[in-house]
């Protein structure tokens, strides 16, 4: 069996105001929308990877915690850290945190989204397998 992730969904109070950010900041670019009012999107990441952003119907408690039980955040693999960081200030991205060392070797930063859910840049060594076990 081959599996693999294909997309990521971001339940959102507003989906238009999301998907904005994400295309603003990101680069991500829009290959499906439901037509409905809120739509449901799908975002294609310039270097590969799906969001899914749909209307939410309420907002967890502590979403910026990295430590909760369940899924708490998507990983960004970039080249260069300092790059892709300079870029993403130049968009208005704040980040709260100094690099750090990545789990399985690399180093990380973390940053948020317009409605706090929580991102990272990693940036692996370059011999390090993109993502695939």
């Amino acid at each position: 069996m081959n599996i693999a992730f294909e997309h990521i969904a971001i339940p959102s109070p507003n989906p238009v105001a999301l998907k904005n950010w994400y295309e603003s900041v990101l680069g991500a670019r829009e290959i499906f929308n439901s037509g409905r009012n809120p739509p449901t999107c799908l975002m294609a990441l310039p270097g590969g990877g799906w969001f899914e952003i749909y209307a939410a119907e309420g907002a967890p408690e502590n979403r910026g915690n990295n430590k909760l039980a369940g899924f708490r955040h998507v990983a960004l693999r970039v080249d260069s850290i300092e790059t892709a960081k300079a870029e993403l200030e130049e968009r208005g991205v704040t980040f709260s945190e100094e690099i750090r060392p990545a789990a399985g070797g690399g180093r990380v930063l973390f940053f948020e989204d317009l409605e706090g859910n929580l991102l990272h840049l990693v940036e692996r060594p370059a011999d390090a397998p993109p993502g695939k076990g």
